[in-house]
């Protein structure tokens, strides 16, 4: 591996929570980035809970501090060529996963996910912290 990671938002859930080996992996990281449809997800749950201020601070300060990767049109090309690889297989994942999962492999990522179903998608570097 090259060092350079796309965390999913189960992997940055356990950050904030401030998980070891978690924490301890994105130190040794080369470089870290988060996808905008996490950065998505992570706002929703946190207007969802009960904490939702405290939960929004949190989410701004680590968009703050970590580099987000955008949706381009080459973006939605990978999600097409993912989406379709899936089709054929017969292994559906959610869409959200899939936006993903195709900035993963437009940039070259390892994607970090505790998801299995990411194992479905061709060609796709998973690591599980």
């Amino acid at each position: 591996m090259n060092g350079r990671y796309l965390l999913d938002t189960n992997i940055v859930i356990a950050l904030l929570a401030g998980e070891g080996s978690v924490v301890q992996s994105i130190i040794e990281a080369r470089e870290i980035f988060i996808p905008v449809i996490v950065l998505g997800e992570l706002y929703y749950g946190a207007y969802r809970s009960t904490r939702a201020e405290e939960n929004v601070a949190k989410i701004d300060r680590l968009a703050a501090a970590i580099t987000i990767l955008l949706c381009d049109v080459y973006t939605a090309r990978w999600y097409g060529i993912v989406k379709d690889n899936l089709r054929r297989q017969g292994t559906p994942i959610p869409e959200n996963d899939i936006w993903i999962a195709a900035l993963a492999r437009q940039h070259r990522l390892a994607l970090v996910s505790r998801d299995r179903h990411f194992e479905h998608v061709a060609d796709l570097d998973l690591v599980v912290w």
